[in-house]
């Protein structure tokens, strides 16, 4: 499982700055094969058939990569977070039964704290989920966000 930042916004913050590397590489990617499109003959060169064969078979295969990616974090996920929420729900049924079984003032405050100690850990638990969102985003925008950058250096060298 990815190693989650402590916050979420570091989390979505990092996935934002990832975002925008791979929206400047994929700009700068357009830009040359569109112009190499555009100045290409009507049979084009090797070359040329390479680069446009390339473009179409990356796009498959980062779009199955990233699929793929996010449906394996998704299936741990769906895993993890069912469970957390099955203990958190038998952990707060289990502080309620023992808050209204209470035989005492001083019994009663003790599992009211254990009740608040319980429902603060599923807030937790809840609070978690923002920065596993982002870790899926992150899972599947690997695969394009690697081919992008990677695309934008090899066509830098080229001019």
């Amino acid at each position: 499982m990815t190693r989650l930042p402590l916050n979420p916004f570091f989390a979505w913050t990092s996935l934002a700055l990832k975002s925008s590397e791979m929206l400047m590489a994929s700009a700068e990617v357009i830009t040359h094969r569109v112009n190499r499109m555009a100045n290409a003959d009507a049979i084009p060169s090797a070359e040329d058939q390479r680069e446009f064969t390339l473009m179409g078979q990356e796009k498959l295969e980062a779009g199955t990569e990233s699929l793929m990616a996010m449906s394996q974090y998704w299936m741990r996920l769906n895993q993890e977070v069912s469970t957390q929420a099955f203990h958190n729900m038998m952990d707060m049924g289990h502080s309620l039964t023992a808050l209204a079984t209470s035989r005492s003032a001083a019994e009663a405050l003790t599992h009211q704290a254990r009740l608040a100690d319980s429902v603060m850990r599923g807030v937790n638990h809840a609070a978690d989920l923002s920065g596993k969102a982002a870790a899926l985003t992150e899972h599947g925008l690997k695969p394009v966000h690697s081919r992008a950058v990677a695309n934008a250096k090899r066509l830098k060298k080229r001019k």
